[in-house]
């Protein structure tokens, strides 16, 4: 994880209560206030995409990136659902990830890489709504 500065140390703590939605870094930068730069945000986002505790994505309909936070022990191994009215992100489960990813390989001879997949549609709530 590197050197945790104070502004490290924020960032962290955010993407933590933010774990189920992406974000974007005005977010960020509006939660941690005037204590971190601009610049720092996405210096910081940028290594974490590195080592692989952020996944980037653009925004449905706009060019703004979005994070998700995949470095807590809840995303490991699984496959994610993200609400693409809402945001929202969905942890599928082990033992859902491993039946959808085992159907998958037997039917079509493919694995699926579970760490960096995730499955758009519409979650229940905004389907009701």
């Amino acid at each position: 994880m590197g050197y945790m500065t104070s502004q490290r140390k924020a960032l962290f703590s955010f993407l933590e209560q933010h774990r189920d939605e992406a974000v974007c870094a005005d977010q960020i930068i509006s939660f941690m206030g005037e204590n971190v730069s601009r610049s720092a945000v996405y210096r910081n986002l940028c290594s974490l995409e590195k080592q692989g505790l952020v996944k980037k994505a653009a925004a449905s309909g706009s060019n703004k990136a979005l994070y998700r936070y995949t470095g807590s022990k809840e995303c490991r191994d699984i496959l994610h659902l993200e609400c693409s009215k809402c945001g929202k992100t969905y942890h599928l489960g082990l033992s859902a990830t491993n039946a959808l990813v085992g159907n998958v390989l037997q039917n079509a001879n493919f694995t699926v890489d579970t760490k960096d997949t995730v499955l758009h549609g519409v979650c229940e709530k905004c389907r009701n709504n």
